[in-house]
């Protein structure tokens, strides 16, 4: 029985052992935070895939450019020797008439190779000028992406702050009012005020604790919903090490009012897509003019009138070289509706830039006004708080002393709790309004 126990023990601790060893414990500031997304978040490493794929379908354009080797081997085997008509006077019969006759072996074989090399096609030259320009396509999307996932990274981050915030100053009020009943509750004892008073106290405790319980179930989920979108495992322990302030909100807007529309990612995609449908509408030009090609083939040959080519016999040998030119003449009219519709496509791209330039422009107005406001907010709710805290203060004073009533110092805790809602409430809706801002001016 005690070696039961003994190596039970030694199981247990060794089970325990295996789990703290599964969990790792990342304590992440803000700026880790989102750099640990940019490594593990699934759209990230899709943006990422989307280069490399690109790549490869470079290379595979690359391709056409270089020198194409094909090899080629047959063997034939005549059921019925091919009948060949020879003109009669050949084998003096009279003209005009023709003698059938068979000629070859009922075996034959050959083997070659061929060679080609593209000297010279519009299509292939912009396709290959184009390559630089897809790859920086795709890596612009996959910044943009990233740029995306830092934002709500960010945003979600900060949230969790202002939570652990909320159930800070939800203690301290709870902590304030458990003081307030006993001291209530011996004001009672004494018969200087009623059992109501106590009561009221009690709901009101109750609903903080109700309350406290609610925001810590929404902070659970809401590290839930970090860990997925930065692509943690959810077992993993996540610990956020960066505070919130009224200097931290304002740190950083002040250089990003100066923009640029290249600053957003998204204009740069789109200043890309331009040049990319500028060369689509050039490569269908160029497929008008002629395209040459070197061609060269080298063969061998051999008749048997039994399978036997591996033994002794002649193979006979062919070879050339040569030029070839492919001069497009009429297409029924595809070339002409491609070429259109590449230009379509450019001056819709176009337009589309001359959008996004107003778009950033209102977004940029609109999100510098709703920063404005958030901060003149939160700077307002700071002060009620701080009025707030200080009538309580006295209201509660006075209350001890006896010149208060306890519909007032109920009023008070509320009203400092309301203020503290609204506190929390506008520094979070700041810190939103600050990455709004930011990435709106491509800053963040």
């Amino acid at each position: 029985m005690k070696t039961f126990r003994k190596y039970g023990l030694l199981i247990i601790c060794l089970a325990g052992l295996n789990i703290a060893n599964a969990q790792t414990v990342n304590s992440f500031s803000v700026q880790q935070a989102a750099d640990y997304a940019k490594k593990n978040a699934v759209q990230v490493k899709n943006a990422l895939l989307d280069i490399l794929i690109q790549k490869q379908t470079n290379r595979d354009i690359t391709s056409i450019a270089l020198p194409q080797v094909s090899g080629s081997a047959g063997i034939n085997n005549y059921l019925v020797i091919p009948t060949t008509l020879l003109p009669g006077q050949v084998v003096g019969q009279p003209a005009g008439t023709y003698v059938p006759v068979k000629f070859g072996t009922k075996w034959n074989a050959s083997a070659g190779v061929s060679l080609s090399q593209i000297v010279f096609d519009g299509q292939v030259f912009i396709a290959l000028k184009a390559r630089n320009g897809t790859i920086t396509y795709q890596e612009q999307i996959a910044k943009l992406t990233e740029e995306n996932i830092v934002a709500n990274v960010h945003k979600i981050y900060y949230q969790l702050v202002t939570g652990k915030i909320q159930i800070e100053l939800l203690d301290a009020n709870i902590v304030r009012l458990e003081k307030l009943k006993r001291d209530v509750q011996i004001m009672y004892d004494n018969g200087f005020t009623e059992k109501v008073d106590i009561d009221k106290l009690a709901v009101q405790l109750a609903n903080l604790q109700t309350e406290k319980l609610k925001y810590n179930n929404l902070i659970a989920n809401g590290y839930y919903g970090l860990k997925t979108l930065m692509g943690m495992p959810i077992k993993d322990s996540l610990v956020l090490t960066d505070t919130l302030d009224d200097n931290k909100i304002r740190e950083g807007v002040l250089e990003a009012s100066q923009y640029k529309y290249t600053d957003r990612k998204d204009f740069q995609i789109l200043e890309t897509a331009n040049k990319l449908n500028a060369l689509n509408v050039r490569r269908y030009k160029l497929s008008a003019i002629p395209s040459f090609a070197l061609v060269g083939n080298y063969a061998l040959q051999a008749q048997r009138s039994k399978f036997d080519f591996f033994g002794k016999g002649d193979w006979f040998s062919t070879s050339f070289i040569g030029l070839q030119m492919q001069v497009p003449i009429f297409n029924g009219f595809a070339l002409k509706a491609r070429t259109q519709k590449a230009r379509l496509e450019l001056q819709k791209t176009k337009n589309q830039t001359e959008t996004l330039k107003i778009n950033i422009d209102s977004e940029v107005e609109g999100a510098k006004n709703n920063f404005t406001t958030a901060v003149a907010s939160m700077d307002f709710q700071k002060k009620n708080m701080a009025l707030a805290e200080k009538v309580y203060g006295q209201t509660k004073k006075k209350y001890e002393i006896g010149t208060g009533s306890a519909t007032e110092i109920n009023t008070a805790q509320l009203d400092l709790k309301t203020a503290q809602t609204n506190y929390i409430t506008a520094l979070s809706e700041a810190i939103i309004a600050k990455i709004d801002f930011l990435k709106a001016t491509g800053k963040l």
